[in-house]
């Protein structure tokens, strides 16, 4: 694959992440009312299409399509659309720790089979984590500034209680589904290498190494 080939196909894998976001965030989500507001907390899976984006493509491509894909869905529901724009900061940060500790720390792309679970593990719980600080941080301080004290007090709890579950089953779901793409992906020669000046899927790089 060579670079030209290599750039479309990194940018058609971070259209599929945002579908694949909007999707598993819109229609699979369980929406949780907070009583005495007019606002909504919610357990979903979108932050886990977010990581496995930053673990396959990298932090930038991977949040970018993460935070795509979720800012569509906040754009399109009523009950969230205030929320958009603290939903793209977010799930960008998300991409980006997450890429930055498994690409720059652990060269994922291009480290040893039995290196790749604990370097995903790690940086999914990395972006995750952060998340998880500050997601009801944000929210927080957002509904504060936005709606008042009131709501935000009211909201502070539930956000706390949903990014807490939404942050342990995402990095289960994204390792497991990062665990199972990677083998596929490298067997075909699709895996993207993150971080060398060429963009030669990893199963050339071993090739030649060899």
């Amino acid at each position: 694959m060579n670079q030209k080939n290599a750039t479309v196909y990194k940018i058609a894998l971070t259209g599929l992440i945002a579908a694949l976001s909007y999707v598993v965030f819109t229609f699979l989500q369980i929406k949780i009312m907070i009583p005495g507001t007019e606002s909504a907390t919610s357990i979903h899976l979108g932050n886990a299409v977010c990581v496995l984006g930053a673990l396959l493509l990298g932090g930038p491509l991977g949040g970018i399509g993460g935070a795509i894909g979720m800012t569509i869905g906040d754009l399109l529901d009523p009950i969230y659309i205030t929320s958009a724009p603290k939903t793209f900061v977010l799930k960008l940060c998300i991409g980006l720790v997450t890429g930055f500790v498994a690409h720059r720390l652990g060269k994922l792309s291009v480290c040893p089979a039995r290196k790749a679970f604990k370097w995903s593990l790690i940086a999914a719980i990395c972006g995750l984590g952060f998340n998880m600080v500050f997601d009801p941080l944000f929210s927080y301080c957002y509904k504060l500034i936005v709606l008042g004290k009131p709501m935000a007090e009211l909201t502070l709890l539930p956000n706390i209680a949903t990014t807490t579950i939404n942050a342990i089953t995402s990095t289960i779901v994204s390792v497991a589904a990062y665990s199972a793409l990677r083998p596929a992906l490298k067997k075909a020669g699709l895996l993207p290498t993150i971080g060398k000046s060429t963009e030669t899927p990893i199963a050339t790089q071993e090739k030649n190494a060899a």
